[in-house]
């Protein structure tokens, strides 16, 4: 086996130029772990944060970039039984996908669905994992149930929708008017062109007055208010990230009061293991079939070389995307 492995570098926190090939020891792993020969890694809004220097790897993770991988197993620990070398899987990380080698929590790793490329099965654990927490662990998910999905174009976005059609619920999205027709090929019942249109009127037009059961929200403060008005009675609102934002200034506490409303904030990445390790099991047992099936798909914008990082980076930062960036390494 290799005793040294390539893998993408932040020369110091800055703009994409900042990524560089550099070259570094193979990780070690722990008797939980096993090591993952990476054949495919997928960009998350995260890394570009995480670039810039604004968002640190939490304590004990790797300060490479790469939050997904999948690959074959190369090597197990001593208290691995579940898993063997050579299989392949895909894995949920807190850091190190973007390198040839990584060591993966044993608990935290899926088998890749047969009728995926390794590229296609990068695609899937960070952003399926985090829209299935949002929908289910944090706002209980029922059938008929109207989901409004902020950011309904990005890779969390694609896989809220698919997950919100796949349990009888009706998806609602914001995207730009470009990315509608993509939006509502996986199942949105309503595409709202959010540089145009006010999402909070929409929706209540769309739900008859009803409003939102639940909102996937990645924005933060500058849609604070309109998502107050855009809540259903009894609603919950998911914030997941903050890019626009994380101070309001003038919050409608009262309007959200009356309409008994909750708000969740929730990241993955900090999660304990055995959060982390619960919560891909629970996936594994109820939904990972569905892509076997066709009945969910990652959506792959594009597909990319590993040493192609700058462009992949940049085109995330413009917005450009529509589902995936995915670098490959093999």
């Amino acid at each position: 086996m290799k005793s040294r492995m390539k893998y993408i570098d932040v020369t110091e926190p800055g703009p994409p130029e900042n990524l560089k090939v550099a070259e570094g020891p193979v990780p070690e792993i722990g008797s939980e772990e096993v090591l993952l020969r990476v054949h495919a890694t997928a960009l998350n809004r995260a890394d570009t944060y995480q670039r810039q220097g604004q968002y640190p790897p939490p304590e004990g993770a790797s300060e490479i970039l790469g939050l997904e991988a999948a690959g074959t197993i190369e090597a197990v620990g001593s208290a691995v039984s579940s898993w063997e070398r050579g299989a392949e899987v895909m894995a949920l990380l807190s850091g190190g996908g973007y390198a040839e080698y990584v060591a993966v929590d044993a608990g935290l790793l899926m088998p890749k669905p047969e009728g995926l490329s390794f590229a296609e099965a990068a695609a899937i654990p960070e952003v399926f994992l985090t829209a299935y927490q949002a929908l289910y662990w944090l706002a209980s998910l029922e059938e008929a149930q109207h989901v409004l999905i902020h950011a309904g174009a990005s890779g969390v976005g694609t896989a809220a929708t698919q997950l919100v059609t796949q349990a009888g619920a009706v998806p609602h999205v914001t995207a730009s008017a470009g990315k509608h027709t993509l939006c509502l090929q996986l199942g949105a019942e309503t595409a709202i062109d959010y540089e145009k249109e006010d999402f909070s009127e929409r929706i209540r037009q769309v739900t008859n007055d009803r409003g939102a059961d639940i909102i996937v929200d990645f924005v933060g403060a500058s849609y604070a208010e309109k998502n107050s008005r855009a809540l259903a009675l009894d609603g919950t609102w998911v914030v997941l990230a903050l890019m626009g934002g994380a101070t309001v200034e003038q919050f409608p506490l009262g309007r959200l009061f009356r309409k008994r409303g909750t708000i969740v904030t929730s990241t993955l990445r900090s999660r304990s293991i055995s959060y982390k390790r619960a919560l891909v099991q629970d996936f594994i047992d109820t939904h990972l079939q569905f892509f076997d099936d066709g009945r969910l798909a990652p959506v792959i914008d594009n597909i990319m070389n590993f040493s192609d990082v700058q462009a992949a980076h940049e085109r995330m930062e413009a917005n450009k995307n529509a589902g995936k960036i995915v670098l490959t390494l093999q």
